[in-house]
């Protein structure tokens, strides 16, 4: 079908992880455009080289002289400029960005444009012509298609909601947290070392832990280095003394550890300590800033 694939679900689930996947199941060059709060067409897709347009000129200095010296007044001589202007504004003096690089290479590759929720409306309505018809218009060029049709993978954190156009244009994929039985097999296969009763008590604990309210649910990523820090600690089960000396390995913001030792029946000068801390931040923060 062509259509961009839009995979929306929640930080740590593996969206980006699966075009990586895509890309190398398919043997295909993978370009990621990640985006963030004002990204504009100069970062996406291209700008041109004005240093190279400024050697260009100075080293045709002597040839633009004799071109205009048949003028008669100024007026006569920007003419006749404009006449020639498609001379430096030419493909020769873009330089490419993600979307670009993506239209012009000659070998199929897969796009990825990471976290579009984290661009503007007027970003994403920039991306309208691109998705629907693999085409990007400059103005000083015209319209430039895709030499071929790239794989294009859009991924959301549903930190916002996206357009009803952008969406009408894509195929959509909701990924979530994988199950209890699919997140055993991804730690038996990334993290053998863990045997396999540590493995199956992690991804219990991993599990119930996501049922929490909490900033921020601990990622695949961050279990499988939750993982791997066990085998390195040669842990032969998950004791309150490893929650303690762990918790920052799959939990990155204080309440959210506290809440999770709670959780996991740790308590008194652990969760105080965290609770300390947050405190002391929250001060500091309403006092100096």
């Amino acid at each position: 079908m062509n259509k961009p694939i839009l995979v929306e679900g929640p930080a740590g689930v593996g969206k980006t992880e699966l075009a990586k996947v895509l890309a190398m199941t398919l043997d295909r060059p993978l370009i990621r455009l990640q985006c963030y709060e004002g990204l504009d067409e100069a970062k996406a897709l291209y700008e041109w080289e004005y240093s190279k347009q400024l050697l260009y000129t100075h080293v045709l200095r002597e040839k633009i002289n004799q071109i205009l010296d048949p003028a008669q007044d100024l007026q006569e001589a920007v003419k006749m400029l404009r006449e020639r202007e498609d001379i430096f504004f030419s493909e020769n003096f873009l330089v490419n960005r993600p979307i670009m690089q993506a239209i012009r290479s000659e070998k199929a590759t897969v796009l990825l444009i990471d976290e579009i929720d984290r661009a503007d409306e007027e970003f994403e309505a920039f991306l309208l012509e691109f998705l629907s018809d693999y085409q990007v218009t400059i103005p000083e060029i015209g319209t430039l298609r895709a030499n071929t049709i790239p794989v294009t993978v859009l991924t959301s954190n549903r930190t916002r909601e996206l357009s009803e156009a952008l969406k009408r244009r894509c195929l959509h994929m909701q990924l979530d947290f994988p199950s209890k039985e699919v997140e055993l097999e991804i730690i038996r296969l990334k993290a053998p070392g863990l045997g396999e009763k540590l493995t199956e008590q992690l991804v219990e604990v991993i599990q119930s832990i996501r049922t929490l309210d909490l900033r921020k649910a601990p990622s695949i990523g961050e279990t499988l280095d939750w993982a791997q820090a066990l085998v390195i600690l040669n842990a032969p089960q998950l004791t309150k003394e490893l929650y303690e000396e762990t918790i920052s390995v799959i939990i990155k913001y204080d309440r959210d550890a506290e809440k999770v030792l709670a959780h996991l029946g740790v308590t008194g000068e652990a969760t105080k300590n965290i609770t300390n801390t947050a405190n002391a931040a929250s001060y500091h923060h309403g006092h100096y800033h």
